[in-house]
């Protein structure tokens, strides 16, 4: 059994795109930690696969199937959860999907489909989580940003639009909560070796272009991702707030 901790012991943590990758890695980094983790995506199986791990492993996990795209299910999900907790103290807003083409060649629905899931869905579940966290004097969000918050690539228009307006939205909800004991910060991963990534890095010529980007030589992995989103979520870190954290092997300091 690997180690555990009580760091967050008693803490209900709440993740979107939860059945994989760097969901997936968070949710059984925080569930290491004592928390109590719902997981939540689109699809039920991954999920359950998911939590099963984490239960298997000594942790607390609950798997909840939502789209994040919907307003109905994510007031649902947050209805289920107050139910089963009555609060939640951590939010994890994973949940991403990414669509690479040329602006000419893309269709109002794919751009909609990326502004929705990345951006619209971590608005809706800030609005209906932010009420399960307050009156405590304790809260953690977190957006999984990205470098395309900052930075861009020819091809990425949908996306890097919408990690770009997930930052505003992190700063400006950090703002809105801070006096409650509410933070709220973003991670922007570069490179990461993770499913969605995939088309980069079987590809052997675009996999070895985006390395010989990387100062460090190497992709990120999502066990590096999860540690970070850890120490964000934990009681030490509540003096950081509205700001966002580059963790890309020195991709943007280029």
């Amino acid at each position: 059994m690997a180690s555990h901790t009580a760091e967050l012991a008693g803490r209900v943590a709440v993740i979107t795109g939860a059945g994989r990758g760097l969901g997936r890695a968070i949710a059984t980094a925080l569930a290491k930690a004592g928390a109590t983790v719902v997981l939540t995506g689109r699809h039920a199986a991954p999920l359950e696969a998911a939590a099963e791990a984490i239960r298997a492993d000594g942790g607390q996990a609950g798997a909840l199937a939502c789209d994040v795209t919907c307003e109905e299910a994510v007031r649902a999900l947050a209805e289920t959860v107050r139910g089963w907790h009555g609060r939640t103290d951590i939010l994890i807003n994973n949940a991403g999907i990414n669509v690479r083409k040329p602006v000419t060649e893309f269709t109002l629905a794919e751009w909609r489909s990326v502004l929705d899931t990345n951006l619209t869905g971590a608005f809706l579940m800030c609005r209906e989580f932010v009420p399960l966290m307050r009156g405590r004097g304790y809260g953690r969000i977190l957006n999984l940003t990205s470098i395309m918050s900052h930075v861009a690539l020819p091809g990425r228009t949908a996306y890097a639009a919408s990690k770009a307006g997930l930052l505003g939205l992190t700063r400006a909800l950090a703002l809105e909560l801070a006096a409650e004991g509410i933070t709220v910060n973003g991670i922007s991963p570069g490179p990461i070796a993770t499913e969605m990534n995939r088309p980069i890095l079987e590809n052997p010529e675009l996999s070895a272009q985006f390395t010989a980007r990387l100062p460090v030589g190497r992709w990120g992995t999502e066990a590096e991702v999860a540690r970070l989103a850890l120490y964000l979520c934990s009681p030490e870190a509540g003096f950081i707030t509205g700001t966002d954290i580059v963790a890309d092997g020195g991709w943007t300091a280029q």
